[in-house]
Protein backbone atom coordinates (compact mmCIF):
# COMPACT_ATOMS: atom_id res chain seq x y z
CA UNK A 1 0.00 0.00 0.00
CA UNK A 2 1.31 3.41 -1.00
CA UNK A 3 1.78 6.52 1.19
CA UNK A 4 -1.19 7.89 -0.42
CA UNK A 5 -3.53 5.26 0.56
CA UNK A 6 -2.55 4.97 3.89
CA UNK A 7 -3.34 8.77 4.26
CA UNK A 8 -6.58 8.20 2.83
CA UNK A 9 -7.31 5.37 5.13
CA UNK A 10 -6.39 7.31 7.78
CA UNK A 11 -9.01 9.90 7.20
CA UNK A 12 -11.30 7.52 6.68
CA UNK A 13 -10.76 5.93 10.25
CA UNK A 14 -11.22 9.72 11.20
CA UNK A 15 -14.56 10.40 9.55
CA UNK A 16 -15.83 7.39 10.90
CA UNK A 17 -14.82 7.57 14.61
CA UNK A 18 -16.40 11.65 14.40
CA UNK A 19 -19.62 10.06 12.55
CA UNK A 20 -19.56 8.01 15.63
CA UNK A 21 -19.39 10.64 18.04
CA UNK A 22 -22.20 13.00 16.30
CA UNK A 23 -24.78 10.11 16.31
CA UNK A 24 -23.80 9.20 19.57
CA UNK A 25 -24.50 12.61 21.03
CA UNK A 26 -27.55 13.12 19.06
CA UNK A 27 -28.90 9.43 20.11
CA UNK A 28 -28.69 8.46 16.63
CA UNK A 29 -28.38 4.38 16.40
CA UNK A 30 -25.13 3.24 14.59
CA UNK A 31 -26.18 2.31 10.92
CA UNK A 32 -25.07 -1.30 10.28
CA UNK A 33 -22.22 -0.29 7.43
CA UNK A 34 -20.06 0.71 10.40
CA UNK A 35 -20.40 -2.75 12.42
CA UNK A 36 -17.63 -5.12 11.79
CA UNK A 37 -18.20 -8.67 11.08
CA UNK A 38 -18.58 -10.77 14.47
CA UNK A 39 -14.95 -12.98 14.73
CA UNK A 40 -15.21 -16.75 13.50
CA UNK A 41 -12.42 -19.51 14.19
CA UNK A 42 -10.11 -19.85 11.37
CA UNK A 43 -10.22 -23.47 9.78
CA UNK A 44 -6.04 -23.50 10.20
CA UNK A 45 -3.49 -24.19 13.00
CA UNK A 46 -0.31 -22.20 13.28
CA UNK A 47 2.29 -24.83 12.53
CA UNK A 48 5.95 -22.85 13.71
CA UNK A 49 7.02 -19.99 13.56
CA UNK A 50 10.58 -19.41 11.94
CA UNK A 51 12.82 -16.35 12.55
CA UNK A 52 14.01 -13.88 9.10
CA UNK A 53 16.89 -12.06 8.73
CA UNK A 54 16.83 -8.55 8.47
CA UNK A 55 14.91 -5.12 10.38
CA UNK A 56 11.48 -5.25 11.82
CA UNK A 57 10.04 -3.59 8.72
CA UNK A 58 7.05 -4.07 6.03
CA UNK A 59 6.63 -6.63 3.84
CA UNK A 60 4.65 -6.96 0.67
CA UNK A 61 4.24 -9.86 -1.57
CA UNK A 62 5.03 -13.26 -1.32
CA UNK A 63 5.05 -16.68 -4.00
CA UNK A 64 6.21 -20.17 -4.08
CA UNK A 65 7.52 -22.47 -6.51
CA UNK A 66 5.81 -25.95 -4.87
CA UNK A 67 8.03 -27.89 -6.90
CA UNK A 68 11.55 -26.45 -5.90
CA UNK A 69 9.97 -26.49 -2.14
CA UNK A 70 11.01 -22.56 -2.37
CA UNK A 71 9.03 -19.62 -0.90
CA UNK A 72 9.85 -15.95 -1.74
CA UNK A 73 9.21 -12.69 0.54
CA UNK A 74 9.23 -9.08 -0.56
CA UNK A 75 10.57 -7.84 2.35
CA UNK A 76 9.81 -4.12 1.49
CA UNK A 77 10.71 -2.40 4.20
CA UNK A 78 14.05 -3.83 4.09
CA UNK A 79 14.57 -3.61 0.34
CA UNK A 80 15.34 -7.43 0.38
CA UNK A 81 14.30 -10.20 -1.42
CA UNK A 82 13.91 -13.85 0.70
CA UNK A 83 14.66 -17.07 -0.34
CA UNK A 84 13.38 -19.79 1.73
CA UNK A 85 13.32 -23.76 1.69
CA UNK A 86 9.42 -24.34 2.23
CA UNK A 87 9.88 -27.55 3.90
CA UNK A 88 12.33 -26.54 6.67
CA UNK A 89 12.07 -22.44 6.60
CA UNK A 90 15.39 -21.85 6.28
CA UNK A 91 16.55 -19.22 4.49
CA UNK A 92 18.86 -20.46 1.11
CA UNK A 93 19.51 -16.41 -0.21
CA UNK A 94 18.99 -13.20 0.57
CA UNK A 95 18.64 -10.94 -2.68
CA UNK A 96 19.54 -6.76 -2.09
CA UNK A 97 19.22 -4.21 -3.57
CA UNK A 98 15.86 -3.89 -4.32
CA UNK A 99 14.34 -0.48 -2.84
CA UNK A 100 10.96 -0.40 -1.57
CA UNK A 101 10.76 -4.26 -3.19
CA UNK A 102 6.65 -5.14 -3.40
CA UNK A 103 5.47 -7.84 -5.88
CA UNK A 104 7.06 -10.55 -6.68
CA UNK A 105 6.47 -13.90 -8.84
CA UNK A 106 8.07 -16.84 -9.47
CA UNK A 107 8.05 -18.57 -13.17
CA UNK A 108 9.65 -21.99 -12.48
CA UNK A 109 9.78 -22.94 -16.29
CA UNK A 110 11.79 -20.22 -17.03
CA UNK A 111 13.68 -20.29 -13.51
CA UNK A 112 13.17 -16.92 -12.84
CA UNK A 113 12.10 -14.74 -10.29
CA UNK A 114 10.26 -11.36 -11.07
CA UNK A 115 10.47 -8.59 -8.15
CA UNK A 116 9.31 -4.93 -8.63
CA UNK A 117 11.97 -2.99 -6.94
CA UNK A 118 9.03 0.29 -6.18
CA UNK A 119 12.00 2.61 -4.97
CA UNK A 120 13.94 2.64 -8.00
CA UNK A 121 10.88 2.48 -10.10
CA UNK A 122 12.25 -0.86 -12.10
CA UNK A 123 11.21 -4.74 -11.97
CA UNK A 124 14.03 -6.68 -11.17
CA UNK A 125 14.57 -10.00 -13.15
CA UNK A 126 16.22 -13.15 -10.95
CA UNK A 127 18.18 -16.61 -11.67
CA UNK A 128 16.10 -18.79 -9.44
CA UNK A 129 18.27 -20.65 -8.80
CA UNK A 130 21.56 -18.78 -8.41
CA UNK A 131 19.86 -15.56 -6.82
CA UNK A 132 22.01 -13.44 -9.52
CA UNK A 133 19.88 -10.34 -10.71
CA UNK A 134 20.16 -10.65 -14.52
CA UNK A 135 18.51 -7.66 -15.34
CA UNK A 136 16.93 -4.44 -14.14
CA UNK A 137 14.47 -2.61 -16.37
CA UNK A 138 12.20 0.50 -16.04
CA UNK A 139 8.94 0.15 -15.04
CA UNK A 140 7.11 3.40 -14.29
CA UNK A 141 6.42 5.06 -11.16
CA UNK A 142 5.18 2.58 -8.35
CA UNK A 143 5.53 -0.86 -10.26
CA UNK A 144 3.71 -3.42 -7.69
CA UNK A 145 1.73 -6.37 -9.07
CA UNK A 146 3.17 -8.65 -11.21
CA UNK A 147 1.83 -11.69 -13.76
CA UNK A 148 3.21 -13.99 -16.04
CA UNK A 149 1.13 -14.38 -19.64
CA UNK A 150 2.00 -17.74 -21.18
CA UNK A 151 0.68 -17.46 -24.46
CA UNK A 152 3.05 -13.98 -24.86
CA UNK A 153 5.54 -14.89 -22.31
CA UNK A 154 5.87 -11.63 -21.10
CA UNK A 155 5.67 -10.46 -17.51
CA UNK A 156 2.75 -7.73 -17.05
CA UNK A 157 3.57 -5.34 -14.39
CA UNK A 158 1.10 -3.06 -12.60
CA UNK A 159 1.98 0.52 -11.67
CA UNK A 160 -0.24 1.40 -9.11
CA UNK A 161 0.33 5.42 -9.35
CA UNK A 162 1.10 5.72 -13.34
CA UNK A 163 -2.23 4.09 -13.82
CA UNK A 164 -0.85 1.88 -16.65
CA UNK A 165 0.57 -1.43 -17.16
CA UNK A 166 3.76 -2.34 -17.99
CA UNK A 167 4.63 -5.26 -20.36
CA UNK A 168 8.07 -6.90 -20.11
CA UNK A 169 9.98 -9.57 -22.16
CA UNK A 170 9.86 -12.59 -19.67
CA UNK A 171 13.83 -13.85 -20.99
CA UNK A 172 15.43 -10.61 -21.26
CA UNK A 173 13.53 -8.65 -18.41
CA UNK A 174 13.15 -5.77 -20.59
CA UNK A 175 10.09 -3.63 -21.31
CA UNK A 176 8.09 -3.91 -24.50
CA UNK A 177 4.89 -1.45 -24.10
CA UNK A 178 2.52 0.06 -21.54
CA UNK A 179 -1.13 -0.07 -21.77
CA UNK A 180 -2.82 2.92 -20.46
CA UNK A 181 -5.12 2.17 -17.60
CA UNK A 182 -7.06 5.51 -17.21
CA UNK A 183 -7.15 5.08 -13.24
CA UNK A 184 -4.62 4.38 -10.24
CA UNK A 185 -3.67 0.19 -10.99
CA UNK A 186 -4.64 -2.53 -8.32
CA UNK A 187 -2.89 -5.84 -8.82
CA UNK A 188 -3.17 -7.40 -12.42
CA UNK A 189 -3.77 -11.27 -13.42
CA UNK A 190 -3.95 -13.27 -16.00
CA UNK A 191 -6.74 -15.56 -17.34
CA UNK A 192 -5.05 -18.60 -19.20
CA UNK A 193 -8.69 -20.10 -20.07
CA UNK A 194 -9.79 -16.80 -21.70
CA UNK A 195 -6.40 -15.93 -22.51
CA UNK A 196 -7.17 -11.94 -21.35
CA UNK A 197 -5.08 -10.21 -18.71
CA UNK A 198 -6.92 -8.77 -15.85
CA UNK A 199 -6.49 -5.68 -14.22
CA UNK A 200 -8.01 -3.56 -11.03
CA UNK A 201 -8.40 -0.29 -11.65
CA UNK A 202 -8.96 0.96 -8.29
CA UNK A 203 -9.88 4.25 -8.79
CA UNK A 204 -12.80 3.55 -11.27
CA UNK A 205 -13.93 0.34 -9.40
CA UNK A 206 -13.42 -1.85 -12.61
CA UNK A 207 -11.22 -4.21 -13.94
CA UNK A 208 -10.16 -3.99 -17.21
CA UNK A 209 -9.81 -6.73 -19.49
CA UNK A 210 -6.88 -6.69 -22.24
CA UNK A 211 -6.00 -8.50 -24.88
CA UNK A 212 -2.46 -9.53 -24.11
CA UNK A 213 -1.55 -10.08 -28.07
CA UNK A 214 -2.84 -6.82 -29.20
CA UNK A 215 -2.04 -4.92 -25.71
CA UNK A 216 -5.45 -2.77 -26.06
CA UNK A 217 -8.28 -2.90 -23.14
CA UNK A 218 -11.08 -4.51 -24.67
CA UNK A 219 -13.58 -4.27 -22.07
CA UNK A 220 -13.81 -2.89 -18.86
CA UNK A 221 -16.10 -4.26 -15.84
CA UNK A 222 -17.86 -2.23 -13.27
CA UNK A 223 -17.86 -4.47 -9.97
CA UNK A 224 -20.46 -3.38 -7.88
CA UNK A 225 -20.52 -3.21 -4.54
CA UNK A 226 -17.20 -2.88 -4.31
CA UNK A 227 -15.37 0.52 -3.41
CA UNK A 228 -11.34 0.77 -4.65
CA UNK A 229 -10.76 -2.94 -5.89
CA UNK A 230 -6.79 -3.48 -4.96
CA UNK A 231 -6.50 -7.25 -4.67
CA UNK A 232 -7.11 -9.90 -7.67
CA UNK A 233 -7.14 -13.81 -7.88
CA UNK A 234 -8.59 -15.80 -10.97
CA UNK A 235 -8.89 -19.39 -9.86
CA UNK A 236 -11.36 -21.91 -10.73
CA UNK A 237 -13.42 -19.62 -13.66
CA UNK A 238 -13.99 -16.83 -11.31
CA UNK A 239 -12.21 -13.67 -10.48
CA UNK A 240 -11.95 -13.34 -6.62
CA UNK A 241 -11.77 -9.36 -6.48
CA UNK A 242 -10.75 -7.76 -2.77
CA UNK A 243 -11.98 -4.11 -1.80
CA UNK A 244 -10.08 -2.50 0.78
CA UNK A 245 -12.72 0.34 0.55
CA UNK A 246 -15.05 -1.53 2.23
CA UNK A 247 -13.74 -4.85 3.27
CA UNK A 248 -15.53 -6.77 0.62
CA UNK A 249 -15.00 -9.90 -1.38
CA UNK A 250 -16.55 -10.26 -4.66
CA UNK A 251 -17.00 -12.91 -6.57
CA UNK A 252 -16.97 -12.83 -10.45
CA UNK A 253 -17.97 -15.95 -12.56
CA UNK A 254 -15.65 -16.18 -15.77
CA UNK A 255 -15.89 -15.14 -18.69
CA UNK A 256 -18.53 -13.49 -18.58
CA UNK A 257 -17.94 -11.43 -15.36
CA UNK A 258 -21.27 -12.52 -13.52
CA UNK A 259 -21.47 -11.27 -10.17
CA UNK A 260 -21.77 -14.68 -8.07
CA UNK A 261 -21.89 -12.61 -4.43
CA UNK A 262 -20.27 -10.55 -1.97
CA UNK A 263 -18.43 -11.32 1.20
CA UNK A 264 -17.37 -9.66 4.60
CA UNK A 265 -13.36 -9.48 5.17
CA UNK A 266 -11.24 -8.01 7.52
CA UNK A 267 -10.03 -4.67 7.71
CA UNK A 268 -8.40 -3.60 4.53
CA UNK A 269 -7.95 -6.57 2.70
CA UNK A 270 -4.75 -7.04 0.37
CA UNK A 271 -3.05 -10.06 -0.91
CA UNK A 272 -5.61 -13.42 -2.09
CA UNK A 273 -3.84 -16.52 -2.40
CA UNK A 274 -5.57 -19.81 -3.05
CA UNK A 275 -5.32 -23.64 -2.43
CA UNK A 276 -7.51 -25.29 -5.35
CA UNK A 277 -5.99 -28.73 -4.31
CA UNK A 278 -8.16 -27.92 -0.72
CA UNK A 279 -10.83 -25.53 -1.97
CA UNK A 280 -9.23 -23.12 0.14
CA UNK A 281 -8.98 -19.08 0.02
CA UNK A 282 -6.80 -16.86 1.83
CA UNK A 283 -7.67 -13.01 2.15
CA UNK A 284 -5.00 -11.56 4.21
CA UNK A 285 -5.76 -7.93 5.58
CA UNK A 286 -3.72 -5.14 6.52
CA UNK A 287 -5.31 -5.29 10.16
CA UNK A 288 -4.06 -8.68 10.70
CA UNK A 289 -7.25 -10.00 10.33
CA UNK A 290 -7.47 -13.12 7.76
CA UNK A 291 -10.57 -14.91 6.46
CA UNK A 292 -10.28 -18.05 4.35
CA UNK A 293 -13.11 -19.10 1.89
CA UNK A 294 -14.37 -22.12 1.37
CA UNK A 295 -14.24 -22.28 -2.70
CA UNK A 296 -16.79 -25.67 -3.34
CA UNK A 297 -20.21 -22.92 -3.93
CA UNK A 298 -20.08 -20.62 -7.02
CA UNK A 299 -19.97 -17.38 -4.78
CA UNK A 300 -17.89 -19.11 -2.36
CA UNK A 301 -18.27 -19.76 1.64
CA UNK A 302 -17.08 -17.65 4.23
CA UNK A 303 -15.37 -20.39 7.01
CA UNK A 304 -12.77 -17.71 9.14
CA UNK A 305 -12.51 -14.42 10.00
CA UNK A 306 -10.04 -13.68 12.52
CA UNK A 307 -6.89 -11.89 13.83
CA UNK A 308 -4.11 -13.69 13.19
CA UNK A 309 -1.06 -11.41 13.50
CA UNK A 310 -0.53 -7.86 13.52
CA UNK A 311 0.78 -6.62 9.90
CA UNK A 312 -0.17 -10.20 8.32
CA UNK A 313 -1.56 -8.93 4.89
CA UNK A 314 0.55 -11.16 3.34
CA UNK A 315 -0.11 -15.20 2.10
CA UNK A 316 1.28 -17.43 0.17
CA UNK A 317 0.19 -20.87 -0.37
CA UNK A 318 2.09 -24.57 -0.86
CA UNK A 319 -0.57 -26.18 -2.63
CA UNK A 320 1.52 -29.81 -2.33
CA UNK A 321 1.51 -30.00 1.27
CA UNK A 322 -1.26 -26.82 1.83
CA UNK A 323 0.67 -24.97 3.76
CA UNK A 324 0.08 -21.17 3.66
CA UNK A 325 3.03 -18.53 4.55
CA UNK A 326 2.49 -15.50 6.32
CA UNK A 327 5.59 -13.16 6.64
CA UNK A 328 5.10 -10.49 9.77
CA UNK A 329 7.61 -7.24 10.28
CA UNK A 330 7.27 -8.54 13.92
CA UNK A 331 7.17 -11.86 15.75
CA UNK A 332 6.47 -11.09 18.91
CA UNK A 333 10.61 -10.44 19.78
CA UNK A 334 11.14 -7.54 18.13
CA UNK A 335 12.26 -9.21 15.16
CA UNK A 336 10.82 -10.05 11.86
CA UNK A 337 8.94 -14.21 11.15
CA UNK A 338 7.17 -16.32 9.11
CA UNK A 339 4.00 -17.77 10.41
CA UNK A 340 3.93 -21.28 8.82
CA UNK A 341 0.01 -22.74 9.03
CA UNK A 342 -1.66 -25.72 7.96
CA UNK A 343 -5.76 -26.03 7.26
CA UNK A 344 -7.72 -28.06 9.86
CA UNK A 345 -10.13 -28.60 7.31
CA UNK A 346 -10.84 -28.14 3.84
CA UNK A 347 -13.07 -26.70 1.39
CA UNK A 348 -16.14 -28.61 -0.25
CA UNK A 349 -14.69 -31.34 -2.45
Amino acid sequence: MTADRRRGHRRTVLLTVGLLAVTAAIGVPVVGWLVRPAATPLPLAVATTVSLPGDASRFDYADVDAAAHRLFLAHMGDGTLLELDTDTGAVLATVPNLPTVTGVIVVPELRRVYASAAGTGEVVTVDEDTSKVLARAPAGEFPDGLAYVTSTDEVWVSDESGGVVTVLDAGSGQPEATVPLGGEAGNVRYDPAADQVLVDVQTRDEIAVIDPHSRTVVDRVPVPGCDHDHGLLVVDRRAFVACDGNDTLVTLALPGFTQLGRSDLGHDPDVLAADPDRGLLYVAAESGVLTTVDLGPPAGRVTGRAHLADDAHVVAVDPRTGRAYFPVPDAGNGHPGLLITTPTTSGSP
